[in-house]
């Protein structure tokens, strides 16, 4: 790293001390509930024509997915209010399942409109059906119905899709525009109960809210990344594809109040629009003036990210999540690195080495080949500062290689963690999905508490599932099975 900060001497050039939001999971939920039955309580006051109970769990469906869409407009991890308790892995993964419960409520709204017509007499209950979707005075709600199933089927298909990134989160952007406004056009020009009252009052507000959020997103955060400007000062190759970029704030720009493992969304050049950032972790200690990302060549963003000049215009904007030992406190630290995980568990190190943290330190890292391996000689170079014990392993083993060669099993980790009291031990991890799985699986076997066993992925496409995902997973359902209960109660209410 580039103008690495001496160990002996730790200088405080930006703060480090920044409060991470204290928004609780279980308040978020709450929240979350609270917003989605808001309309549902507030048609309970609206005076309407009767109607039977399966008309009341249409509308129900319809208004309550409708409101959860607009929370997903802030559940993107954007918002720190929001991810930055949670962390990044947990919000997204909610944001997904999320979506897909929203799908299958706008979905079932016109069927189970028409569902008694349907019991009765099957054509005109077809009729019936092809008259909300044909129809004029609906047109609004077909269109955010078709744009919705677009959207989630296109980000559940996005690594199968040839298009780039950039590409994807336009037209996620634009997709989830059109179903918000077309639903919230349908709810106020068709709904039963907000065409006068509280809840077209919510439904007003809540447009006011998303267009909000929008300009927030892209037209502040965008004239910040032009008004206060970063520079690429050096590009560092650390390994086979894998580089460190050296970001100094521009004239006017503020040093960075972060904490090491934090992330960032990074754009560079003309560039510098919120739609065409990427985020990549903090891979340097808040002591040091600027900012350190380690960045793998692997997409089309990336792949020219070593041709980079120095000089070149940089937008930041962060920081965020919670993957930080300011967050997760404990009296020993493992540090757990898969590939180009490698980044913020270097940052953490880093920042551990300048404040001469007197904890014991165990770092694990892993890698495909050891061609893979960056910055082994600070690394190593932290055990004169640190109590550090090091683990480098390899899936491959070439001729040259003398280090271990594997994977990160029971152990190899129980070997590490040798002679530490696992209750008091926080592991900070980031690799791949399926390692950070079984890793984190193995270290609860070894006697850490799930909640000091703190991760993040490359990315939230699937696979292999941890017990720590799977207890996430419930939670998330009893949420959704929550709502649902919210919606029966009020489709029997009539």
């Amino acid at each position: 790293m580039t103008d690495t900060v001496s160990p002996a001497m730790p200088s405080a050039t930006h703060s480090s001390t920044q409060r991470l939001p204290r928004l609780p999971a279980s308040v978020l939920a709450a929240l979350y509930l609270g917003l989605c039955a808001t309309p549902l309580a507030l048609s309970l006051t609206a005076r309407v024509a009767p109607s039977d109970s399966v008309e009341r769990l249409a509308a129900a469906l319809g208004m309550a997915a409708l409101a959860a869409m607009a929370v997903q407009f802030v559940t993107s991890g954007r918002f720190e209010v929001v991810s930055g308790r949670m962390g990044i892995d947990k919000i997204m993964a909610f944001h997904k399942m999320a979506a897909w419960w929203i799908l299958v409520a706008v979905v079932l709204h016109p069927i189970a409109y028409v569902a008694p017509t349907l019991f009765d007499d099957q054509h005109l209950g077809r009729e019936r059906l092809i008259a909300y979707l044909s129809l004029p005075h609906y047109r609004s709600g077909v269109v955010a119905w078709v744009a919705l199933v677009m959207l989630v089927l296109s980000s559940a298909l996005r690594n199968r899709l040839p298009w780039r990134y950039e590409l994807w989160r336009g037209t996620h952007l634009v997709l989830g525009a059109i179903a918000m406004g077309g639903g919230l056009h349908h709810a106020v020009s068709t709904g039963r109960f907000a065409a006068m009252g509280p809840v077209g009052v919510y439904w007003i507000t809540v447009a006011v809210a998303i267009v909000i959020v929008l300009l927030t997103l892209y037209g502040y955060r965008w004239l910040k990344l032009h008004r206060k400007p970063w520079h690429l000062k050096a590009v560092t190759r650390r390994a086979d594809r894998l580089w460190e970029l050296d970001i100094q704030p521009g004239p006017g720009t503020p040093q960075l109040a972060y904490h090491a493992g934090q992330f960032v969304w990074m754009t560079e050049g003309t560039r510098r629009f919120p739609l065409l950032d990427h985020p990549f972790s903090i891979a340097d200690s808040p002591t040091r003036p600027g900012i350190s990302l380690i960045i793998k060549e692997v997409g089309d963003f990336t792949s020219q990210i070593g041709s980079l000049k120095p000089g070149t215009p940089i937008g930041i904007d962060g920081p965020y999540g919670e993957f930080a030992l300011e967050a997760h406190p404990g009296d020993a630290v493992l540090l757990v690195a898969g590939g180009v995980g490698i980044a913020p568990i270097v940052g953490i190190l880093r920042d551990m080495v300048a404040r001469r943290d007197r904890r014991p330190v165990r770092v694990a890292y892993a890698v495909g080949a050891p061609a893979n391996f960056a910055c082994l000689d600070e690394i190593a170079a932290a055990g004169a500062v640190l109590d550090l014990k090091t683990l480098l392993i390899s899936e491959e083993g070439p001729a040259g290689w003398d280090g271990a060669v594997g994977r990160l099993d029971h152990a190899r980790l129980g070997e590490l963690l040798a002679g530490l009291d696992p209750k008091g031990c926080v592991a900070l991890m980031c690799g791949p999905g399926g390692m950070v799985s079984a890793v984190s699986d193995t270290l609860l076997g070894l006697g850490l508490p799930m909640k000091n066993v703190v991760y993040e992925r490359f990315d939230y496409s699937g696979g292999a599932s941890s017990r720590q995902d799977r207890r996430r997973t419930l939670a998330f359902v009893g949420v959704g099975g929550l709502l649902a209960a919210a919606v029966a109660a009020f489709s029997f209410s009539g």
